[in-house]
């Protein structure tokens, strides 16, 4: 909400990439952490084999772990695992939650990501992924954040109920295409609002 006084999540939007009854985790996507993916690789001794991302910023993704990399991409598929007949899920089971896990869990094309559900996207932590641009390969769309933002059990259910978000489905255009400084309205307008509509407090009848 506009009436957010801080200093990082003020004025922030955020993706969520996991939320379940243990707490959510994700990325603020319109706030730059003070360089571009050019100089970044620069500084990982990595060729950018794709030049046209040169200056595209670097997110401060959130609060926590801001030395390492968080890359939010299209999702890659998977590789075909070679599985031994008693390992091959079962497709007559009835768990939802235990599907769900199953699902995350699968392997990936790269070493460490996390399968966003619904979304067709994935947020991988491991520097193959880096390499893969490197060489010209990889997602033909990322955003690269350092750090993170997690809420524990509860907790972001309880900030929501002191309205200090909005909630509203994910449009990957406002992710991949709108400009950092103009993220913040155009989540608003996914609402049908606009900033000056709103005020810090909840209402009471």
């Amino acid at each position: 909400m506009p009436g957010l006084n801080d200093e990082l999540f003020g004025r922030s939007v955020v993706y969520v990439c996991e939320h379940s009854p243990k707490g959510a985790l994700g990325l603020i996507v319109n706030k730059p952490a003070g360089v571009t993916l050019g100089e970044l690789f620069e500084r990982l001794e990595l060729p950018l084999g794709r030049p046209e991302w040169a200056g595209q910023p670097v997110l401060r993704g959130g609060p926590l772990q801001m030395e390492r990399g968080f890359v939010l991409h299209d999702d890659m598929g998977e590789p075909v695992p070679v599985l031994a007949p008693q390992e091959a899920a079962d497709p007559t089971a009835d768990d939802a939650e235990a599907q769900d896990e199953g699902a995350r869990a699968r392997p990936t094309v790269y070493a460490s990501s996390l399968k966003v559900a619904g979304a067709g996207l994935e947020l991988t932590t491991s520097r193959d992924v880096l390499e893969a641009v490197s060489v010209g390969a990889g997602p033909k769309r990322l955003l690269l954040a350092l750090g993170f933002s997690s809420w524990g059990e509860g907790q972001l259910e309880s900030e929501l109920g002191d309205n200090a978000w909005l909630t509203v489905p994910a449009d990957p255009a406002i992710l991949f295409e709108v400009p950092l400084a103009q993220r913040y309205e155009r989540a608003l307008a996914l609402l049908g609002l606009q900033p000056w509509m709103l005020t810090p407090g909840a209402g009471r009848a």
